[in-house]
């Protein structure tokens, strides 16, 4: 009995030892990735009065902060240029040690089903280049990759579900795609480490998102949000306004990263406008939560799809929606794949493409490298010349490509307001000549404008031409 007793005591000893430990949230763990050449936030829960926080690169340079109400405290550390592997010491009195911490660069990647798509892929739908990646995944490249588990909240949560991997063949398979070719490009370019931490759920809505207080107050009364004073519906909570802030974003702030690469939209393309003016202030929002007011903002233009009506200008409404979005928001960019999309499979299987295209608005914009052009062509104006329409494009001082091979995807109305396909050609630089047998008289000019279509001109970087048209009309009404 006395030993069992004494047993016994040394175990209350330890539990109370491990009690007594300061505790992090999930997204500090092992094997992470600090944002480097910054002050970066570090907080959490403890016992103590005061908190300390180090790291190796610098043991000397501790911070210590006070313990405020429920335990709670937060501090911030200078970080030095990308290295280590370091340790992150936190401690209240008892040590709590971070291993293998890299110092480097850090994107939140998040989205719908085309950002969770992993490089294996989905059931019956591949990643182009899936089994060359995974099998050469080497933990020495550093590469390291966080995932939300998926969970919707009527409520911020204040921690969620996830640990950071190394880049071996088994993290890679389940790593998002289009956010692993990102971080690969990067890391290849910038010689750094990489953290990528993925938040995202396919199917899902912008607004569920965004944050209640943001709803509220700048779209008063056009969401239904008296779920979140109750309790969610069963079916598709996910899709419900903020449940995915509250479970998937908001236990991540003020995490300190460099920017945030995005890809949804599919779930709001049937409202263009709502769209327009919901990304941005989902942008603002999520500057304002991580406490990062000029983080780079680089998105994917959905890709072409038949949506079940191939013919229809759905999406070339959504295309133009998200366009006038970068106009709206500071330090943007938008990846275009026009020319990507499948006709029958909502997931292209190019992600390397998708991935690359961010990096390269990364590269340009935020990184400052020279000698290319990430940004797509737009159109600019046009002229009508009796049967001929020529446009005018802001584009890159190369040009256009491929300049004399006739190209698809445009399309010619008269007066009746009736599309007609048309056959069009680069004739000069920034230029392209569309006419079309079927309209001896054009008014308008589409490119790209449908649910389904091939882009087919590009800078001489190879970006593709950004849909557009030329007329004014509401075809959806």
């Amino acid at each position: 009995m006395k030993r069992l007793s004494a047993i016994a005591a040394v175990l209350a000893i330890v539990s109370a030892s491990v009690d007594a430990k300061v505790k992090l949230p999930s997204i500090f763990g092992d094997n992470m990735v600090l944002q480097r050449q910054t002050e970066v936030a570090v907080w959490g829960v403890a016992d103590g009065k005061t908190v300390t926080v180090s790291g190796s690169w610098a043991p000397d340079a501790k911070v210590s902060v006070n313990v405020g109400k429920h335990g709670k405290w937060s501090a911030r550390i200078a970080t030095p240029e990308a290295g280590g592997p370091y340790e992150l010491k936190v401690s209240d009195g008892e040590e709590l040690v971070l291993h293998n911490v890299l110092v480097g660069e850090v994107w939140l990647c998040s989205g719908q089903s085309n950002m969770t798509m992993p490089i294996r892929g989905f059931s019956s739908q591949p990643v182009e280049g899936a089994m060359e990646e995974i099998v050469s995944a080497r933990p020495s490249v550093p590469i390291r990759m966080f995932a939300v588990k998926h969970k919707v909240s009527i409520t911020p949560e204040e921690d969620c579900e996830g640990s950071w991997k190394e880049n071996n063949s088994e993290a890679v398979a389940l790593a998002s795609a289009t956010a692993y070719f990102f971080a690969k490009r990067l890391q290849q370019m910038l010689e750094v480490p990489i953290g990528i931490i993925n938040t995202d759920w396919g199917g899902t809505l912008i607004e569920s998102w965004m944050s209640r207080e943001v709803l509220e107050k700048e779209f008063e009364g056009e969401f239904k949000l008296d779920f979140l004073d109750d309790k969610l519906p069963d079916y598709k909570p996910h899709r419900v306004p903020c449940t995915l802030f509250n479970g998937m974003v908001a236990p991540l702030a003020p995490f300190t990263f460099r920017g945030i690469i995005w890809y949804q939209g599919e779930a709001n393309r049937d409202k263009p406008e709502l769209y327009s003016r919901l990304q941005p202030a989902y942008v603002r929002m999520m500057r304002k939560v991580f406490q990062n007011p000029d983080a780079p903002f680089f998105f994917v233009q959905i890709a072409p799809y038949s949506y079940g009506k191939p013919d229809s200008f759905e999406s070339g409404y959504f295309y133009e929606a998200q366009e006038k979005t970068l106009h709206k928001i500071p330090h943007s960019g938008m990846a275009p794949t026009v020319d990507l999309g499948e006709r029958d499979v909502i997931h292209p299987r190019r992600k390397k493409e998708v991935g690359d295209r961010l990096a390269f608005l990364a590269l340009s914009d935020t990184y400052g490298f020279r000698g290319f052009n990430a940004h797509a062509p737009t159109f600019e104006s046009v002229e009508f010349n009796g049967s001929e329409a020529v446009v005018c494009f802001k584009v890159s001082t190369l040009g256009l490509a491929p300049i004399g091979e006739t190209l698809t995807g445009f399309e010619l109305a008269g007066e009746d307001r009736v599309f007609h396909p048309a056959l069009a050609k680069v004739t000069k630089k920034k230029y392209i000549s569309i006419k079309s047998a079927a309209v001896p008289e054009p008014v308008a000019v589409r490119y790209c404008f449908r649910n389904w279509c091939e882009g087919t001109v590009f800078n001489a970087y190879g970006i593709p031409l950004l849909p557009f048209r030329t007329d004014d009309w509401d075809d959806l009404k």
